[in-house]
């Protein structure tokens, strides 16, 4: 019997390479068993409202063809709708940080043979307030790169673009003062830089070892830089950062299924690269094992 799949393409993601790629994928697709019916996406959020559209037994599959950004408004439209559907991810973004850790392929052909020979794995997914994101929540300094890099600037410079957003927001950098709260601990200080991640990396700059990152363990990597009282303490933290050494000073790391973030009322923080206003106080929750995923073999 031949199985149903919903492909979500975002026409405009990366490159926009999935322009010329697509016939190629559905060919794929169609010879892997599956009869495929297209959705190109048509703005910000669209994807979010149509999956919350659809039905439980409607399709089989839901593959997603595009950035982080319209993987996060595919996965926000399930957790709304309380759908259960399989999802497959083909990115063709230009960061593409939350499927490098899965070991899904760059290239679009390679991703889309891999969704129709694949295994299903379960993946842990953050809640931000009444938000979700599957990789990071993030404030501070570099977050914002991933959403004010123009698209077009994006398409030319790849990964390059949040770099160098990044060091033009190191100049503008203003140390926030927050307590997070967790069942453990409690941490209140000013701080230049946060992340509350299920991911092995954040904003292609802050990168995890392997051996401490689980993205299907129910909890949060949570790595915290506070505001260095002396400019000279904040070269030892850069290198701890590149270093992946957060023992040192200055450094907050620690793992969580649930945060709760008090002092942030109109902070700017990014969910898989985009743009959230934060909130006086906002619970960042772990939901364990909340999708199925494809992945290699």
């Amino acid at each position: 019997m031949t199985k149903k799949l919903l492909l979500i393409v975002n026409p405009c993601s990366g490159r926009a390479k999935m322009r010329t790629e697509l016939l190629r994928v559905v060919e794929i697709l169609s010879d892997g068993g599956y009869t495929v019916t297209v959705y190109p996406t048509k703005a910000r959020g669209d994807a979010t409202d149509f999956v919350c559209t659809l039905q439980e037994d409607e399709y089989d599959r839901i593959v997603v063809c595009g950035g982080d950004g319209t993987l996060n408004e595919v996965i926000t439209g399930l957790m709304k709708s309380g759908l259960h559907i399989t999802l497959g991810y083909i990115p063709s973004g230009t960061l593409n940080e939350w499927s490098s850790g899965l070991g899904i392929a760059r290239s679009i052909p390679k991703a889309a043979e891999d969704i129709t020979a694949g295994k299903k794995i379960q993946l842990d997914i953050g809640r931000f307030g009444e938000k979700y994101f599957s990789y990071t929540a993030s404030f501070g300094a570099f977050t914002d790169a991933s959403y004010s890099a123009p698209q077009d600037i994006k398409n030319v410079l790849g990964q390059a673009a949040y770099f160098f957003e990044g060091i033009k927001s190191l100049g503008n950098i203003k140390p926030v003062h927050l307590r997070f709260k967790t069942k453990e601990r409690e941490i209140e200080d000013d701080f230049l830089f946060g992340a509350v991640s299920n991911s092995m990396s954040v904003g292609g700059i802050v990168k995890f070892d392997e051996s401490i990152v689980k993205l299907n363990d129910g909890q949060f990597e949570v790595l915290l830089i506070k505001n260095p009282d002396n400019i000279l303490k904040l070269q030892p933290i850069i290198d701890g950062i590149l270093k992946r050494d957060f023992a040192k000073e200055g450094i907050e790391f620690f793992t969580a299924d649930s945060v709760t973030v008090t002092g942030g009322d109109g902070l700017s923080w990014t969910l898989d690269g985009e743009y959230a206003k934060g909130e006086e106080e906002i619970v960042i929750s772990n939901l364990h094992n909340a999708i199925e995923l494809i992945v290699p073999q």
